[in-house]
């Protein structure tokens, strides 16, 4: 089913690109800013892009047995896209999960004049924000033109304009976790979020095969709220958990019992 996720109006990015309004009611095409949620469609992966090193590629060549963390932004933005992956960096870096192993990432420009320089540069900044220069074939910059950009866009639900007056996009802020198999899993908003939120999604978007057993054992407590776009405590999956728990414990100590008895009764016969 369809979510509509409105959007705030992005008043401090355009105050940094230097407009100054009078008049500072919504423009019509502002209200066109949002993001309607479309969880589990497939992506078009077999839409062409081209990578920070110039290399022609598509998108599939990065859905191979691992979740992918995808943002939409465009590399001359003033502030929003900064503030996005500057939080997106801070949050894999806290994340507890390896990039590269558990997850790969993928940052899409969708504006077409972007160019492969423009991507290279970004990673670099983005990767040394990381704490990981040697993970270029892990964290991709992508440039493409609006027959790549617009149907994953359109995919993702990104709505988003572009300002004439004042030579920026207006859009919102959001990152998406997808299914190793190109599946929307889970839409992330704010430009700070918590790492755990992050985590739990690429747990239950790798469908447990990211993370730990510990990772993937607190699903079990922790349900996605649709209100919150948020992983809450769930008391009902702890509850669940702490008796799954138990019964492990228990069968482990009745196990041992019985081998000790069986070894003792060995002896005795001996």
């Amino acid at each position: 089913m369809v979510q509509r996720v409105h959007m705030g109006v992005l008043v401090a990015a355009l105050a940094v690109a230097g407009v100054a309004r009078a008049d500072l009611s919504q423009p019509p095409a502002m209200k066109a800013v949002d993001i309607e949620e479309h969880l589990g469609e497939k992506l078009p992966l077999d839409t062409s892009f081209v990578d920070q090193n110039g290399k022609p590629v598509k998108l599939a060549d990065y859905f191979h047995g691992k979740p992918v963390v995808l943002s939409l932004v465009y590399f001359r933005c003033p502030m929003l896209c900064s503030l996005i992956l500057s939080g997106q960096a801070k949050v894999m870096r806290e994340l507890g999960l390896t990039l590269g192993q558990d997850y790969e990432a993928v940052t899409v420009s969708f504006d077409p004049h972007d160019t492969p320089k423009d991507a290279e540069a970004k990673q670099h900044n983005y990767l040394q924000a990381l704490g990981r220069p040697d993970a270029t074939a892990h964290w991709s910059f992508l440039t493409g033109q609006p027959d790549a950009i617009q149907p994953l866009t359109q995919a993702l639900g990104f709505k988003y304009y572009f300002d004439e007056s004042i030579q920026q996009f207006a859009h919102p802020a959001a990152i998406f976790i997808i299914t190793p198999e190109g599946k929307i899993s889970r839409y992330l908003y704010q430009l700070s979020f918590e790492p755990k939120q992050l985590k739990l999604g690429l747990v239950e978007a790798g469908q447990g095969k990211a993370g730990t057993t510990l990772d993937r054992s607190l699903l079990t407590c922790y349900r996605y709220d649709t209100a919150t776009k948020k992983y809450q405590f769930y008391v009902w999956g702890f509850i669940r958990g702490m008796a799954s728990l138990a019964f492990v414990a228990l069968a482990a100590f009745l196990g041992r019992l019985w081998y000790l008895e069986l070894k003792k009764k060995k002896v005795a016969t001996q």
